[in-house]
């Protein structure tokens, strides 16, 4: 089966006229279900840890917006699913979201490389952020991505610590222009818990 494989196929979306018909009920039990799975981090960024089901909704609605076809599945695809996590790793989507686009542009202009700056720390072990390798997401003018798709690569040990509540484990924002960091709760942890499988 697709899920069990990571990785999202053509026969495990829903035909579009039964997503049209059900699609209120899909998108609330979607909200739901990423509740858990959402995490602000200072003013401006919030982490939206993804796994196949996320992305099984993300690439149906793509599908509903565009309504691209077979032609749009295939590129939905090769976008979506290098974002579900493979076992070892955590895989969040990074939004710096600024409503005042003057804030918004003038922010993301000075913190180029940000997504090289993320990790998480589970005791006084690091597991840095790997971004996403489809394109850069800092310009050569040291402009940021309002969106970023990262990876957290962990070993075996560390996936024991992070399952373990006694160990506290931090999310971080390292840039000179951004630091924050925040503790990750034990909903968050136990939803995220299910993507090392």
């Amino acid at each position: 089966m697709s899920k069990e494989n990571k990785i999202i196929e053509k026969k495990d979306l829903i035909p579009l006229n039964a997503y049209i018909k059900n699609r209120k009920d899909i998108r609330k039990k979607l909200v739901e279900f990423k509740k858990n799975r959402r995490l602000p981090l200072g003013p401006h960024a919030t982490f939206y840890f993804e796994n196949f089901d996320t992305m099984l909704a993300q690439v149906q609605e793509m599908l509903y917006i565009e309504k691209g076809g077979e032609e749009q599945l295939k590129d939905e695809l090769v976008a979506y699913n290098p974002l579900i996590p493979k076992g070892k790793e955590l895989v969040a989507t990074l939004m710096f979201e600024i409503d005042n686009p003057v804030l918004r542009s003038d922010f993301l202009g000075k913190v180029g490389g940000i997504e090289e700056t993320v990790y998480i720390k589970i005791l006084n072990e690091k597991i840095k952020a790997s971004p996403e390798n489809d394109i850069d997401r800092t310009s050569s003018e040291g402009k940021a991505s309002s969106v970023q798709f990262i990876h957290f690569n962990f070993s075996d040990e560390q996936i024991d610590k992070f399952k373990d509540l006694k160990n506290e484990v931090l999310l971080t924002i390292d840039h000179d222009l951004y630091k924050y960091t925040t503790k990750i709760s034990a909903n968050v942890r136990e939803a995220l818990v299910k993507d090392f499988t």
